[in-house]
């Protein structure tokens, strides 16, 4: 029989992630009579997202124990893994943070993980995270922090960094890659397989091979991606044509830490459409709340690994993970020690085991260089609360091409976000 545990989920009322989560958890009986904690501050949200839970495991039979509370603390008490996803005011303070310093002339693609917006974003973040740990440091000090908000990178390596606690990142970046890399070559998704490392949202692809036969399909990628439609993922196939090796994730999450990557588009996130996503899975929410059939893709799993990762740990299952968020201390050799890294992993009951693929090729390593000092910079600036830190983030970041722009965006920015801003240590 399966062991069990408690599992906390923090940021549980939202919609997208949370469903993501549900069909992950939800889609086999792998965890069956472990508890799941769902955690939210909207009561509204948090009781949609518990009836929806209900159903899902009902009709998954997956057997999972489901309880909810606002109360954080209560769900962190014997917890052995957290799983966070919370925000703050996400999409108002996104779009400033991408509207304002375009004001003054700085020319961004997403202004999410890198840029100006990527530094208030740990500004803010970062406060609430070391409240999370410090509880956890209390009620669960051996649980993993499995962190899927953004910014990622910056996340965990401000815990691994300043606390105890154990932290591992999770994202979706290099299923991308391989769909992209697939949707080229023709290739089906589940004949192919990547090896990739870097940072999170600029990792490089360093094999890609079919998963039967173990064929390089690198020579095959290169063929195709010269008549390929033009119009998909342009900017990424220029540095795959520059650096020789596919990037994860698409054009405006890569163009986020180059100086040139408004290349990739200059439009930001799709916020009105955010919102139509929202107001149509909310409808569909409570069509199947009312009695309505589970829409057939929500009884599988979307590959967020939150139950890949749960399993392994408490059953000691030895799970291996495309991509992890983890400290780097030489998995990536040529890259600091004191960073948060994206590489393969392998997960069981001894924790969290990054994979070294070796090196990244020494140009890009460059690129990845000046990125490190940037997310090193943003992290102590927010945790020292500290605005003169902040300015030198952004003067350190190839986003910025201003002094000038970069006080000015600073302190409007700064007016705007003071209320999160505080000492973390």
């Amino acid at each position: 029989m399966a062991n069990i545990c408690k599992i906390a989920f923090l940021g549980a009322g939202s919609m997208s992630f949370g469903l993501s989560t549900f069909r992950d958890m939800f889609s086999s009986d792998k965890l069956a009579g472990s508890t799941l904690v769902l955690v939210d501050h909207n009561p509204e949200a948090l009781a949609r997202m518990v009836a929806l839970a209900e159903r899902m495991n009902r009709d998954g039979n997956a057997k999972m124990i489901i309880e909810s509370t606002t109360d954080r603390r209560a769900a962190l008490d014997g917890a052995r893994v957290v799983i966070n996803s919370v925000a703050i005011d996400r999409m108002r303070l996104w779009k400033q943070d991408f509207d304002i310093p375009r004001k003054y002339g700085i020319r961004h693609t997403l202004g999410e993980n890198g840029g100006p917006g990527g530094l208030f974003f740990t500004m803010r973040t970062l406060p609430l995270i070391f409240d999370i740990v410090r509880d956890m440091q209390e009620l669960c000090p051996d649980a993993l922090f499995l962190n899927f908000s953004n910014p990622e990178s910056r996340i965990v390596l401000a815990v691994g960094k300043y606390t105890p606690q154990k932290v591992m990142g999770l994202c979706h970046g290099i299923f991308m890659a391989r769909g992209a890399i697939c949707h080229i070559t023709g290739v089906p998704w589940h004949d192919a397989e990547c090896w990739a490392i870097g940072l999170n949202h600029f990792q490089w692809v360093l094999q890609v091979r079919n998963r039967w036969t173990g064929a390089d399909m690198y020579p095959l990628l290169r063929e195709k991606e010269k008549t390929f439609d033009p119009s998909f993922e342009p900017f990424s196939r220029k540095m795959f044509g520059i650096y020789g090796l596919w990037p994860t994730c698409s054009d405006d999450h890569l163009g986020e830490y180059l100086s040139f990557g408004w290349e990739g588009g200059e439009h930001g996130y799709d916020w009105a459409a955010d919102a139509r996503d929202r107001d149509k899975l909310k409808t569909d929410i409570e069509a199947v709340l009312a009695g309505g059939p589970l829409p057939e893709e929500w009884t599988h799993s979307v590959g967020e690994r939150t139950d890949v990762v749960v399993d392994g740990i408490i059953n000691n299952r030895h799970h291996y993970l495309e991509s992890a968020v983890v400290m780097n201390n030489g998995v990536i050799p040529n890259l600091p020690p004191d960073l948060a890294v994206e590489v393969p992993a392998m997960v069981d009951a001894a924790g969290i085991h990054p994979v070294s693929l070796g090196p990244l090729p020494e140009p890009i390593q460059k690129l990845a260089l000046m990125q490190a000092g940037v997310q090193q910079l943003a992290v102590e600036a927010a945790v020292h609360a500290s605005k003169e830190l902040a300015l030198q983030a952004l003067l350190a970041d190839p986003v910025v091409n201003s002094t000038d722009a970069a006080v000015k965006l600073l302190d409007e920015l700064w007016e705007i976000n003071k209320a999160y801003i505080r000492k973390c240590v």
